[in-house]
């Protein structure tokens, strides 16, 4: 009576805000709907609108909402940049390689616009402490330009050498640009970023957050780790830019991770992924003026596909083509991830390979950097050994290495995890090498890893308490949002 006195339409608001509310979530159902999405997931959205007042739209909009078919570039800017690249329309795979790599080979060549790069050279690092030394020389060497892509740019001892070593590259005249995700490199310092600016570095955050963008953006992040150095040597991989890489932290020694070093024709696919990215976070289009293509190297021994993925694409890209190269598997499939939350196809792909008797073997760390997907990817460990799978525990420290081999010459190695995140709705990329040299190389550190693993029980991972069990049971519903 009260509220009705000193607001005499409060009544007809009310009524007119309810209503509006009530056709807001009508609307998002209708999309969801129209989407065509696997069913679950539909209905645990639709349930979600109609059990969760107000919060159940808010989490939508945070986690719920598709990207797929948005483009992040404008077409006459793609097609310049597709026309400066000239990539070859027709791939000519080699005799060497199998029937089994030649369908891998087609389907990356659909899904990614760079195909198939012949001329290259890889040097593979496994510490974080070879690689960074390895890229501050090579970026020392830059006499033209230097583009820098991370997830995360930390404000420590590495991260205040690269970010010193660009500043003086820049005054020096080196055109230096640096993209790193808003929410990664959140503790970004806006002093370092000033003094970047003031000595001639390029620098933009990826999706910055704002007050009226932040649910429409905090989903979406870029994962890529990219460098390009005048347009001749190229890194992609899983290592960011912090301590931990490094010289450890105070609970780990350093992380171990896997990197590549690209020398060739292939790092011309990690251009073109930066300049998509750069266009769409600045307008700038980086054109033949601003950026150049390598000669291939003398080795030929490298056969290269780089595979983009993010939740702007048509495809999950990245997934497809792990769940066709582990359903193609007919010796080994051999995966290194930190974090373990498969779809419920990847998880049968696997599971199917190990119950045909395929060597199915799956590398995780004891401790990850997360609670809560430790947790995830525990719940997933008993259907993995049940079905034959043989999983490691990685013991010295966290292993934060993404690669996946399959029998004697595919292998795949870059920013993506084993996870629903990294699947759906990071942007995310992955070198893919075919050819036996390097299945075998990456095979022996495999290998190696496995040396400093604890390899699991069935009969032993069932007593683990109740209670754990309930934990990981419960954290796994979150699985698609973690």
């Amino acid at each position: 009576m009260l509220l009705a006195e000193l607001f005499p339409y409060a009544n007809v608001v009310y009524t007119i805000l309810v209503v509006l509310y009530a056709l807001s979530v009508l609307a998002v159902i209708v999309v969801i709907l129209s989407e065509n999405r696997n069913p679950v997931k539909s209905i645990a959205w639709v349930m979600v609108l109609l059990l969760l007042p107000i919060v159940g739209l808010l989490i939508y909009l945070v986690f719920g909402r598709s990207l797929k078919g948005m483009s992040l570039i404008s077409r006459a800017d793609l097609r310049e940049l597709r026309r400066m690249n000239d990539f070859p329309k027709t791939v000519e795979v080699p005799d060497e390689l199998g029937d089994e790599s030649r369908q891998l080979i087609s389907l990356v060549g659909k899904l990614a616009e760079p195909h198939m790069f012949t001329g290259n050279d890889i040097e593979v690092f496994t510490t974080g402490k070879d690689k960074f030394e390895a890229m501050l020389r090579d970026i020392e060497a830059a006499t033209q330009y230097i583009h820098v892509q991370y997830f995360i740019i930390e404000n420590d001892e590495t991260g205040r050498r690269l970010i010193d070593l660009l500043m003086r590259k820049a005054r020096e005249g080196v055109q230096v640009r640096v993209l790193y995700d808003y929410v990664g490199s959140f503790y970004f310092s806006p002093r370092v970023l000033k003094r970047m600016r003031e000595a001639g570095i390029a620098v933009h955050p990826f999706l910055e957050l704002t007050f009226t963008q932040f649910a429409f953006r905090i989903n979406w992040r870029n994962h890529r780790k990219i460098v390009v150095i005048d347009g001749s040597v190229g890194y992609v991989g899983g290592m960011n830019i912090a301590n931990r890489y490094v010289v450890g932290d105070r609970k780990w020694q350093p992380w171990r991770d896997t990197h590549l070093r690209v020398h060739g024709e292939s790092v011309a696919a990690l251009e073109y992924s930066f300049a998509i990215d750069w266009n769409y976070t600045t307008r700038e289009l980086l054109t033949s003026k601003t950026m150049r293509y390598s000669e291939p190297p003398a080795s030929n021994d490298y056969i290269v596909q780089m595979l983009g993925s993010g939740p702007t694409n048509r495809w999950n890209n990245v997934s497809l083509v792990f769940f066709k190269a582990i359903t193609l598997a007919k010796r080994k499939v051999y995966l290194q991830t930190p974090y373990f939350l498969p779809s419920d196809s990847l998880l049968k792909a696997m599971q199917s390979a190990a119950l045909a008797g395929i060597d199915v073997r799956l590398m995780i760390p004891r401790y990850p950097d997360s609670m809560a997907l430790r947790l995830a990817t525990r719940s997933y460990i008993k259907e993995c050994l049940q079905s034959g799978i043989k999983v490691y525990f990685y013991e010295p420290t966290v292993l934060h290495a993404k690669v996946l081999i399959v029998d004697d010459e595919f292998v795949t190695t870059g920013s993506t995890n084993f996870d629903f995140r990294s699947f759906e709705h990071n942007f995310e990329f992955n070198a893919v090498i075919y050819g036996k040299k390097f299945n075998q190389q990456m095979t022996d550190i495999f290998i190696a890893d496995m040396d400093q693993c604890t390899r699991l029980s069935l009969a032993k991972w069932k007593q683990r308490p109740l209670v754990q069990k309930a934990m990981e049971s419960v954290v796994r519903l979150f699985s698609p949002i973690l």
